[in-house]
């Protein structure tokens, strides 16, 4: 019986690799890794333990990971050009909990994103903000709910005097108000926390804003949705050392023990990646996104936020009910291998979370695999066929994504390893 579930699990791990190889995998939380990142997985460092930082451990035998840690975090302070960098965070959640932990107390109020806004439920009362206080009050927003309404937020600061700000987004399609609130948060002391967990491979490629630069206190992001992988966690910060001890209490020994240590290596890997080819890629993400949001609207879908040029992520957020709603609409795609996600959009109440009337698309793990702007264009009208035309569009998909099987911006060059156009001539940034 054993043998059988083993052999089972085997055969449906590959079903799956199969599977998703042949979808346009279009949610916007996901990423492929490279064949060189994917390859230090599975080594020795999924046995081991590492608690507290490098150098001062509390096992031996942990040099080795040592040293990756130590260069991992002097490539990152390279790449988002900050002081301090905590990479032992196995999520963004996990991040937010050494953030949220090190700054809420019982009662404090803290104003975030509201869910239909586009917060992240970690942000929520449900969340891990929850964990600490129940006072959570969302930012006013704009007529059209997707952006901050700067005037009306700082009334409500000079109000309510909130003991901790959280900007950024599950659905993040502009940039945030950063800059305009600053000089609350100095004249009240109030930290501000950036969550880039959905926009850190755009921040680091330098086509989104720059969160610490504009003013935030700290930034925590997720590795694995822009970002080239592994799942892990980040958090990034300019304050003083003192200010930072708190950070790193937070995360260790506050939220996390061993850190997973072997998905380590491919962060380091997927780092090396990011500051040779982050600028190229994250600039071919925005356009992907212009385009299929463009393609979109033309093939007749309800493209939010046209008037502003529907995004600068690489998010696109869809009202489809006149399609049958997020739920719906997101099954039928997947029956199609179009994988997509349902999402509430702002103003929708929290009752209709079952089908939303949006849907959620992400196109930086397509742009990762090549895709350009044509592919934009062809994937538009698929799901166009899918939803509006009642088509079985699946041989396609399966056509269209057959031709990109290659992870780009990778150092993949070997032979059946990658795509030699997309690798870099110049390797200096990610081997001194």
């Amino acid at each position: 019986m054993y043998r059988a579930n083993i052999r089972w699990a085997e055969k449906t791990v590959q079903e799956q690799n199969e599977w998703r190889a042949k979808c346009l995998n279009l949610i916007a939380s996901e990423q492929v890794m490279s064949r060189r990142a994917r390859a230090v997985m599975g080594s020795d460092f999924c046995h081991r333990y590492a608690e507290g930082h490098p150098g001062e451990r509390y096992y031996q035998g942990t040099d080795k990971v040592d040293a990756i840690e130590d260069k991992l975090k002097r490539l990152l302070r390279m790449l988002f050009q900050c002081v301090h960098t905590e990479v032992r965070a196995i999520s963004g959640t996990n991040a937010n909990e050494a953030v949220f932990s090190s700054y809420i107390k019982h009662g404090d109020i803290v104003m975030v994103n509201s869910t239909p806004g586009g917060g992240h439920i970690s942000h929520q009362k449900t969340g891990t903000v929850g964990k600490y206080t129940t006072n959570v009050v969302s930012f006013p927003t704009v007529e059209h709910g997707y952006t901050i309404d700067v005037p009306k937020t700082r009334t409500l600061i000079r109000r309510i005097r909130p003991k901790l700000l959280v900007l950024g987004k599950s659905l993040f399609l502009l940039p945030e108000p950063i800059a305009e609130i600053r000089d609350l948060c100095d004249r009240y002391k109030i930290p501000l926390v950036y969550d880039a967990a959905h926009v850190l491979g755009l921040i680091a490629g330098k086509q989104f804003q720059q969160p610490l630069k504009e003013g935030a206190d700290i930034v925590v992001g997720s590795t694995h949705k822009t970002f080239f992988g592994s799942q892990r966690g980040l958090i990034l910060s300019n304050l003083s050392n003192n200010e930072w001890k708190c950070i790193d209490k937070g995360a260790f020994p506050g939220s996390s023990s061993n850190h997973h240590l072997d998905t380590l290596p491919p962060l380091f890997i997927a780092t090396c990646e990011m500051l040779a080819f982050g600028e190229e890629y994250a600039r071919q993400v925005v356009s992907n996104a212009q385009a299929l949001a463009a393609a979109l609207d033309k093939a007749g879908f309800a493209v939010q936020l046209k008037e502003l040029g529907y995004t600068r992520s690489h998010q696109v957020a869809v009202d489809v009910s006149a399609q049958g709603g997020g739920a719906f609409v997101s099954s039928q795609l997947k029956e199609n291998d179009i994988i997509i996600n349902m999402n509430l959009l702002p103003h929708e109440p929290l009752a209709n979370h079952a089908n939303p009337a949006g849907v959620r698309i992400g196109v930086q793990e397509m742009t990762r695999m090549g895709m350009k702007e044509p592919e934009m264009e062809q994937i538009a009208e698929l799901m166009a066929g899918a939803t509006m035309r009642n088509q079985d569009v699946k041989a396609e998909v399966n056509k269209l994504r057959e031709r990109f099987q290659t992870v780009a911006y990778s150092f993949d060059d070997e032979p059946n390893g990658g795509d030699k156009a997309h690798c870099a001539t110049d390797r200096s940034a990610c081997v001194k």
